[in-house]
């Protein structure tokens, strides 16, 4: 009995000859470069959110560290709002005075 299921797909040209080249250069078969894609397809939302979730771990013990664990939105706006009013005065080139 066979362990396998066979199946037939279809692409257009363009994504054939980009899979086949890199068939190719991994010196895989397509079938191999298939279940490798489908396995790779079927995992990056877990690890995506398990990403996310560590980022915002991060960002939040950050944020605590430096008091700013409770803060409104309000408060949380103007910090920005003053952070990138400083970018912006940083990035301006000094006006030079006319002699």
């Amino acid at each position: 009995m066979r362990t396998t299921k066979v199946y037939s797909i279809t692409m257009p040209p363009d994504l054939a000859r980009k899979a086949e080249r890199l068939a190719k250069k991994e010196s895989r078969t397509m079938s191999e470069l298939m279940r490798e894609a489908l396995r790779r397809y079927d995992r990056p939302q877990a690890t995506a959110t398990a990403a996310m979730a560590d980022a915002l771990a991060v960002l939040r013990a950050d944020a605590q560290a430096k008091g700013l664990g409770r803060m409104s939105k309000r408060e949380i706006n103007e910090v920005i709002n003053g952070v990138r009013s400083e970018m912006r005065t940083e990035s301006k080139p000094a006006k030079r005075s006319r002699q």
